[in-house]
């Protein structure tokens, strides 16, 4: 058997794979035409941030399960495989906590201006200390917008480690459960972003938050507040943003995700230091990269000898599976 591996995973993944008897065969490019053309003979494909069309699928008839290695599912045609009766396993745990970390690391970042004070003393100018530009994180209002596993995660540190208030919007939740997890829920969004000091981004991509964050919900936010997106970079509107923080109303905002990635070289964020940037880094710690990269070959290998994998993102197929 073969496991077409669209884009790198961690080692201990693909050893995993190799103790199954399953040959691995990186891709030599994530592109979907590539991967069309390089997919013909393969039994099982690993993809992450790439994804899988339908062409590609239609250019794989031996395919009989499809891993995607971490949470979000939007860049698979998820419709054409359940048609086919192809599997795509997940993973809803694996990045949980390093991408709610980073959430705290770039609210840190912007709050202590950290990437200023560095450049400051790197300039000779030392006396930036007495800027009084500086914050403390303690005690303040955080909107998760998302209860997800990570807006969960997020929800937990906030309030154990730094004593926020935290509220919650989530129109999928139930509010008894918001409040059940020691959350106040917010079911009218600009009502709660105007006494958020800080928003962090947890929601799936649909046809219904896509740009949701656009110039008429962030300037309904806190003035002086700090937007932060590990989601998704389409739930926000690229321009809106880059207006909002440079005509000051948001003291600033970090963004790991982008629409697409990697952003293209006009992209209106690039050139604004007002907002923090980093390369979809959330999931990509040592940690969160072998535990993610372990779950997707670990069910991989399930499907392909017939047993049922833990998380499927289809499970309606399991029955009719391809192979079956």
């Amino acid at each position: 058997m073969i496991c077409l591996v669209i884009q790198p995973i961690h080692p201990k993944g693909l050893a995993l794979l190799a103790d199954a008897g399953i040959e691995t065969r990186l891709a030599s490019a994530a592109t979907m035409d590539v991967v069309a053309n390089e997919i013909a003979d393969c039994d099982a494909a690993i993809t992450r941030n790439a994804g899988l069309n339908r062409a590609a699928m239609e250019a794989a008839p031996k395919l009989k399960v499809l891993g995607n290695h971490g949470i979000g599912v939007d860049p698979v045609d998820v419709v054409y495989a359940s048609e086919i009766g192809l599997p795509i396993v997940f993973t809803p745990y694996g990045n949980v906590q390093s991408v709610a970390e980073l959430v705290f690391a770039h609210l840190f970042a912007i709050e202590k201006r950290v990437r200023e004070a560095d450049a400051a003393v790197r300039e000779g100018n030392f006396d930036y200390r007495y800027t009084r530009d500086f914050r403390e994180v303690t005690e303040k209002r955080l909107l998760i917008v998302g209860f997800g596993r990570i807006g969960r995660r997020t929800a937990d540190i906030a309030k154990a480690a730094f004593q926020m208030e935290v509220s919650v919007h989530s129109p999928s939740v139930p509010e008894a459960d918001i409040v059940a997890a020691g959350f106040t829920p917010a079911p009218d969004l600009p009502v709660a972003l105007k006494s958020a000091d800080y928003v962090s981004l947890h929601q799936t991509l649909t046809d219904k938050t896509r740009g949701m964050f656009d110039a008429a919900l962030l300037g309904a936010m806190k003035p002086g507040a700090i937007l932060i997106n590990t989601a998704r970079g389409a739930l926000v509107d690229p321009q809106a943003l880059a207006d909002a923080v440079t005509g000051g109303h948001l003291r600033g905002a970090a963004m790991d995700v982008f629409a697409p990635e990697p952003p293209p070289a006009d992209h209106p964020w690039l050139t604004l230091p007002g907002i923090l940037l980093s390369p979809h880094i959330g999931g990509a710690t040592e940690e969160a990269l072998e535990r993610t990269a372990m779950q997707t070959a670990g069910q991989v290998v399930d499907v392909l000898n017939g047993r049922r994998p833990e998380y499927l993102v289809n499970p309606t197929v399991w029955e009719r599976r391809r192979g079956a």
